[in-house]
């Protein structure tokens, strides 16, 4: 059975990895996973000596935008096991709670590191090889880590992320598009409105009119929905303000996503505002395994930028109802069986 590491996952924990700031992370784990494991029943035969250590063998590459990509590989990799190593901010230390751990990055998405290694650690010691687990970068700030592997010469036909999906694999994702935008207005006096014009009244505007588009239900995923981030506006209370800027960040549907960046170009260009794409990707359905519970999901992960595998699947322990939030969580048992389902996931695919 697969043995949750608690030392490591605490451990993991401890480091600071808040986007941008993974090389030290990406450095400990260069070296904590190395280590060897029982051969099992690839040792030698009885009687005969000692069973020989099983090493992984280590690749490492730096990713331009900053961090570190790991690949660690049992043979040559026909399944991968996948996660990042990055989280959001603010960083949140680990604390314990009997089986339950808190912290930033307990299920998103360090807990499913500790998970996939101890998968690995499993296989290894039946004395199975063919498999790997690749550490990103970056997923949380646009997945750069993800598109600089796809870069490489790599290439494997299965590919198995790591995310809090409470155990299922994820049938469907939705897609995500992002926009910068810039409001203009005049500023004046705040005792006489008239003169001038505040930039907040057009953006105000803008997200009425964004609220009233319908963009329909998807019969897969769902209703299509934004959210609005790093929204900024320097001005005095007692004066209107001249700019305000802000990132709106969609999840869209097979149903919209064609639909939405028509509609905020439309909608920006009624109020004189200024708007930029700036990436996202499309919904997209992947890869599940018969016998194994799966359902859709609305968040987004590294899998639609990891184009050197064939089958790509998304699964992982922890919900992402926790995910983002100041009491980040999951339980060590969660994990546990997260480890023997990628255990099962890897023989499954190998008949």
């Amino acid at each position: 059975m697969a043995a949750i590491d608690r030392k490591l996952f605490l451990d993991i924990l401890s480091f600071d990895s808040t986007s941008g700031a993974e090389k030290p992370l990406a450095d400990y784990l260069e070296k904590a996973l190395a280590g060897p494991v029982s051969g099992g029943a690839a040792g030698s035969a009885a009687g005969s000596g000692p069973e020989p250590a099983v090493c992984p063998r280590v690749q490492s590459w730096d990713v331009p935008e900053g961090g570190r990509n790991l690949l660690f590989s049992w043979g040559e990799p026909r399944v991968v096991f996948c996660t990042h190593m990055d989280t959001v901010p603010p960083y949140i230390p680990p604390t314990v709670a009997g089986e339950m751990v808190f912290g930033r990055g307990a299920c998103d998405a360090k807990g499913q590191i500790v998970a996939l290694y101890a998968a690995c650690r499993q296989l290894a010691a039946e004395g199975l090889d063919g498999f790997g687990l690749l550490l990103l970068s970056g997923e949380e700030t646009g997945s750069w880590g993800a598109k600089a592997f796809a870069k490489t010469d790599f290439r494997a036909p299965y590919l198995i992320i790591g995310e809090p999906t409470e155990g299922k694999m994820v049938s469907a994702c939705k897609g995500t598009k992002a926009f910068e935008l810039v409001f203009h207005g005049e500023a004046f006096h705040s005792g006489y409105p008239q003169f001038g014009h505040s930039a907040i009244d057009s953006f105000v505007d803008f997200v009425n009119s964004l609220r009233a588009v319908d963009f329909g239900t998807d019969p897969e995923l769902g209703p299509t929905t934004w959210n609005i981030g790093r929204l900024h506006s320097d001005n005095a209370q007692n004066v209107l303000s001249p700019e305000l800027r802000c990132r709106l960040y969609f999840r869209t549907t097979f149903l919209s996503d064609g639909r939405v960046a028509g509609e905020v170009k439309r909608l920006a260009a009624e109020g004189g505002a200024d708007v930029k794409e700036i990436g996202g990707d499309t919904p997209s359905r992947w890869f599940t395994i018969p016998g194994f519970e799966a359902a859709p999901a609305s968040f987004g992960s590294d899998a639609p930028h990891l184009t050197n595998f064939e089958h790509r699947a998304i699964c992982g322990a922890g919900s992402i109802r926790f995910a983002h939030r100041p009491d980040e969580q999951v339980s060590l048992a969660e994990l546990a069986a997260a480890a023997e389902r990628y255990v099962a996931m890897f023989k499954a695919l190998q008949k």
